[in-house]
Parts: structure tokens; C-alpha cells; sequence
């Protein structure tokens, strides 16, 4: 069975960690989220907005959020990311893809400060050249953040046919209150993530970084299928 232009573009698409400077015209976002507006969503309720940032307004953000980690600012998470406590088979999961990132950096286990450094490429958006922050009405429901993610699936395919790459930043959460009073966001708004988009530097040893997914017996199970 041969594969799908679609399968292809799953295949493909990875975290982007490392960008070129070039600037991403205002008519190729527009034409992304307009894309990725088309995602399910229940009711048709649409949720989440996406608050488009480059030159001095991204910059003004990336710099009180890097001057936040400096001043080691206490964190405020408007909702909760991962579980807590996490399950060992999760943490093996998310120590992996940990060990895979700072391995291609030639970061070793115990280089604290090398690790510190690389997070806070979280504040940075990597150094893209537009940064998106995604936020959403603080009375959805939990089905409206399923909602949502299929949205930002969508538009991170979408930015990966246009040639552009991306990378969720759900670190971005951690001052959320920072960023509400950089942008003046709504007070009905809670920040869910930010993303960094641009075009992939396919040079940059950070963007060989491929994470495991898990085998298909591992997550599915199937009845009544014959064979």
C-alpha cells in the first residue's frame, strides 16, 4: 500500500527548534489559521484565539519573559499541563524525549546549566521570526480543549505544507500572568501555550531530534474485524 500525501506530512513534521531569520509574510499566517480553523469543534463553538506576534512586539515579550526566569519571577499556571504526580510510564516517556533532545545538542546528563540554557529557548520561541500566543476562554469545558488541540494539529500541518515549521511551546504557560499583562489579553482569557513558526533551519542539529511513537498494539484495540 503506498502512502498518502497526508501519512507523508504526519511522517514529517517534527518540533522545529531552530529557524532562519527570514521574515514569514502576514498573508501566509492569515492563510494558516484560516486553515486551521477548520478543525472539528463541538456545537461549532470554535475555541481558542491566536495572538499573532513578530519584530518589536515578540521581542518585547520573549525579553520580559527571559527577564522573568532571570529574576526567577514565581510561576503562575492558569491550568494544569501534565499530571501530578507523574505516572513512572510517563515519566520514562518524557525523560526520553528529554535524553533525545539535549543528546543531539551534545548536552550531557549533568550539565544543569546547558539544560537550563536550552529550556529557556522556550522564552526565546526559539528565535522564530513570529510567535503565536494561543489562549482560551477561561469557562470552556474540558471538550473545548480537545477542540482546541485539534485546531493547533491543523495548523501545524498546515504550516508544514507551506513549507514553514513549527513548535508548540507549552512552557509559555508557566507565566501566564506575564503574559496577560504584556498583551492585555482579556480577563476571560487563560494562556494555553504558545508557538514559534518559521522556516526550519534543516542544518541545525536540534531539528534531527525524532521522538517514538508508541506501537500501534500499545494504544488500539480492535473487535469484530475479521483477520
Amino acid at each position: 500500500m503506498s502512502i498518502s500525501p497526508l501519512e507523508q506530512l504526519l511522517a514529517s513534521r517534527r518540533s522545529v527548534r531552530k529557524y532562519h531569520a527570514t521574515p514569514v509574510p502576514r498573508a501566509d499566517v492569515a492563510r494558516i489559521l484560516t486553515a486551521a480553523r477548520r478543525a472539528p469543534s463541538g456545537a461549532n463553538l470554535q475555541p481558542g484565539r491566536f495572538h499573532v506576534l513578530c519584530g518589536a512586539p515578540l521581542e518585547g515579550l520573549k525579553s520580559a519573559l527571559l527577564d522573568a526566569v532571570a529574576v526567577a519571577r514565581p510561576q503562575v499556571s492558569q491550568f494544569s499541563y501534565f499530571p501530578d504526580p507523574m505516572p513512572p510510564g510517563l515519566k520514562a516517556k518524557q525523560r526520553a524525549a528529554g535524553y533525545a533532545l539535549y543528546s543531539a545538542l551534545g548536552i550531557e546528563r549533568r550539565d544543569l546549566a546547558g539544560r537550563k540554557a536550552q529550556f529557556d529557548q522556550n522564552y526565546r520561541f526559539f528565535d522564530a521570526p513570529v510567535g503565536i500566543v494561543v489562549t482560551i476562554r477561561a469557562d470552556m469545558g474540558k471538550g473545548c480543549f480537545m477542540d482546541l488541540g485539534m485546531t493547533l494539529m491543523a495548523l501545524f500541518l498546515a504550516a508544514e505544507d507551506m513549507g514553514y515549521g513549527t513548535s508548540g511551546i507549552g512552557a509559555l504557560g508557566n507565566y501566564g500572568d506575564l503574559v496577560h499583562e504584556i498583551l492585555d489579553l482579556p480577563e476571560d482569557e487563560l494562556v494555553v501555550c504558545g508557538i514559534a513558526l518559521g522556516r526550519p533551519d534543516r542544518s541545525a542539529p536540534v531539528n534531527s531530534v525524532r521522538t517514538e511513537r508508541d506501537a500501534l498494539e500499545e494504544f488500539a484495540r480492535f473487535k469484530g474485524f475479521d483477520g
